[in-house]
């Protein structure tokens, strides 16, 4: 009787390494309406180094520096000047030229430079966007912060110029209507933000739109009572140019600085209205492409 073969035993398996924590899960989102405010809250020191970089970023290597801030708002507002108030002979509605201006300019130029940086934030960000984790919404909120900064320099030369008239010639006539000077700037902030959403997550498979966008910016500004009164317009225009979100936080900008001009809170809630439904719309897009951009930028 043949003996079976003995196998020899198996050695004790090694043991497993300890269950692991995770610190952090990135999972897609599932729901339409998910916005994902809470990750952006959690990352907000990274919001605020965004806003350094961006401020650093753009006058590193420049001689002037934020020195910039102040140029560009006043040769803006000496062309309007010359052109506009001198050439074309517009009606300022009774108010000296350069405060005219510039408040229109001043304001206007948060809103045009959110929504130009933001609708590329896809295609200029790829690069850090394809290697690193963190939520999306971080960099566009991060612009309309550094802009913020640029319209505070801005502003605090608007006030100069608003000061010197107030003082000097009182032909100006502030009113109660600056204390809603925030609310205007916010909107016109989240507004730049919105549609600028909308347009990034469309830039990234048609690149076009991009430069269409600061074409149409340009128009737009025609289409907004910065350089004329709105109480000047024709009848036929008038409705036209306050169906216009952005007229109306221009105008009452303007009539709570300046005194004149019109103001309605009707067309101010439309304006609110306008800039809450494209802040949601602008943030469910950018959240649905965000998921696959890479693909197609």
């Amino acid at each position: 009787m043949q003996k079976a073969d003995v196998l020899p035993e198996a050695p004790p398996a090694a043991p497993g390494p300890p269950d692991e924590e995770w610190t952090e899960v990135i999972q897609p989102h599932t729901r339409l309406l998910d916005l994902g405010l809470r990750d952006v809250w959690r990352y907000r020191d990274l919001v605020l180094l965004f806003v350094r970089r961006d401020f650093v970023s753009t006058y590193k290597q420049t001689i002037l520096g934020p020195i910039w801030f102040f140029i560009q708002p006043l040769l803006t507002t000496i062309t309007y000047m010359v052109v506009f108030g001198g050439i074309a002979n517009l009606s300022t509605d009774g108010l000296p030229q350069l405060p005219f201006y510039l408040a229109g300019v001043t304001i206007w130029n948060y809103f045009a430079q959110t929504l130009t940086t933001v609708s590329t934030v896809f295609t200029t960000n790829a690069a850090i966007f394809g290697k690193v984790y963190f939520p999306r919404l971080t960099m566009p909120l991060s612009i309309v912060l550094s802009n913020l900064v640029r319209f505070g320099i801005q502003f605090a030369l608007f006030l100069l110029v608003w000061g010197y008239y107030l003082l000097g010639q009182h032909s100006l006539h502030p009113n109660l209507y600056i204390l809603l000077t925030p609310i205007l700037l916010g909107l016109m902030g989240l507004l730049g933000l919105g549609l600028g959403m909308i347009f990034s997550a469309m830039t990234t498979k048609y690149r076009d739109l991009a430069m269409l966008l600061t074409f149409g910016v340009q128009l737009l500004m025609y289409a907004t009572p910065v350089i004329y009164p709105l109480s000047r317009l024709p009848l036929k225009y008038k409705s036209f140019i306050m169906a216009n979100p952005l007229s109306a936080i221009v105008e009452t900008f303007r009539y709570a600085f300046l005194g004149s001009g019109t103001f309605s809170w009707f067309t101010l809630a439309y304006s609110t209205a306008f800039t809450l439904v494209m802040l949601l719309v602008g943030t469910v897009i950018f959240n649905k492409v965000e998921k696959s951009f890479t693909d197609t930028v």
